[in-house]
């Protein structure tokens, strides 16, 4: 009797894990693409100036400074490109970028702020830090960010400021 049972369960178990490897095999297809590290990323003006306006001000209250990593502001970047393309300002797909951060960078936290149509990047970060939700995120237990800064064809700017703990 248990011969018999054990030897179901092992059919059982060989025929779900064979169409598993199916499914499993085209999803790390894709996302094997999605979890690597994006190394190339080249920051403009603006949003050096965003960065350094934020680290100044979590050093003025007495935080460390936030280190930047480049797939983080990739990751910012797409999200803006989102915004633009799809006209709107919110905060879609955070959960699929954050799992992306979390599984490439092994971060153990991550939080966004997002800002549009403001001028400069000081206008913006006086925008958050006016805002308890964006202004507890500046000041946040974070380690690392990234931002991006888009302009869209009209000339507003679309920013995606993403905090991690690692």
């Amino acid at each position: 009797m248990k011969v018999k049972l054990l030897s179901a369960l092992l059919l059982v178990a060989i025929i779900l894990t064979m169409n598993s490897c199916t499914t499993d095999n085209s999803e790390n297809a894709t996302s094997s693409v999605n979890s690597q590290e994006v190394l190339n990323y080249t920051y403009d003006a603006s949003e050096i100036e965003a960065m350094t306006l934020i680290n100044n001000y979590r050093v003025s209250i007495g935080l460390t400074a936030l280190k930047e990593i480049k797939h983080i502001s990739y990751k910012s970047e797409e999200h803006d490109h989102y915004m633009i393309a799809n006209n709107v300002v919110n905060h879609n797909d955070f959960v699929a970028r954050s799992e992306n951060i979390m599984k490439v960078l092994g971060a153990k936290r991550v939080s966004e702020n997002i800002a549009y149509n403001y001028n400069s990047p000081q206008a913006a970060i006086n925008a958050w830090l006016n805002s308890p939700n964006h202004k507890e995120n500046i000041e946040g237990d974070f380690t690392n960010f990234g931002i991006a800064i888009r302009v869209d064809p009209d000339g507003k700017k679309y920013y995606t400021n993403i905090f991690v703990k690692i």
